[in-house]
């Protein structure tokens, strides 16, 4: 009987995985579910709609800005955009009310961009991409770290760019449409 059991509870965990695997890791913020837009302000004119788990935008220009500032932190950002989409993820920005990428940082999000230097991958006007990784047509998570000066942009796991630059330390986070099809899925953040 005993190993009846204990060869159930084994199955059990190698079918369900670790204890807590399911949740978030500790000290991690979920910002954006799929549900509802409670943590963001929008900005401009995009047709942010909420429907399947996700936001989408299709026309714009415009934003959903961070109702709180961040200064050290780990983002993770999952999105979605069509071949021709223009995106990205601005961070520490200087004024919630007027986004660009000269007063905040920006992962880019344009597989299409004429100026390749700041393609998808990049921080705009900062670092050009260290690797290729077209996000075009299928679900992508970016993880960003940003602690003091430095700045790392991870795309699919893969190191896309790194940098040192301390003109902003710190603000909100703000998630872009300017072209194409954008779509974000899940915001989660941790402060460091």
């Amino acid at each position: 009987m005993r190993r009846a059991l204990f060869v159930c509870v084994s199955m059990c965990t190698l079918a369900l995985g670790p204890a807590g695997a399911q949740k978030p890791a500790s000290g991690w913020t979920t910002l954006f579910d799929g549900t509802n837009l409670d943590q963001f302000n929008t900005v401009g004119n995009a047709n942010w709609k909420l429907g399947g788990g996700m936001v989408e935008a299709t026309s714009g220009p415009g934003f959903l800005v961070s109702k709180e500032n961040y200064a050290n932190f780990e983002l993770r950002v999952e999105f979605w955009v069509d071949e021709g989409a223009n995106s990205g993820v601005y961070m520490r920005c200087q004024d919630a009310k007027q986004i660009t990428d000269k007063t905040c940082y920006e992962a880019n999000i344009f597989d299409k961009r004429p100026d390749q230097s700041g393609r998808t991958g990049a921080i705009v006007h900062i670092a050009k991409p260290l690797a290729i990784v077209d996000a075009g047509g299928k679900w992508n998570t970016y993880e960003i770290t940003a602690k003091g000066p430095e700045l790392t942009v991870r795309l699919n796991g893969t190191l896309t760019s790194q940098a040192k630059d301390d003109q902003f330390t710190s603000g909100p986070i703000a998630l872009q449409y300017m072209a194409g099809t954008v779509r974000f899925r899940r915001v989660q953040i941790r402060r460091l």
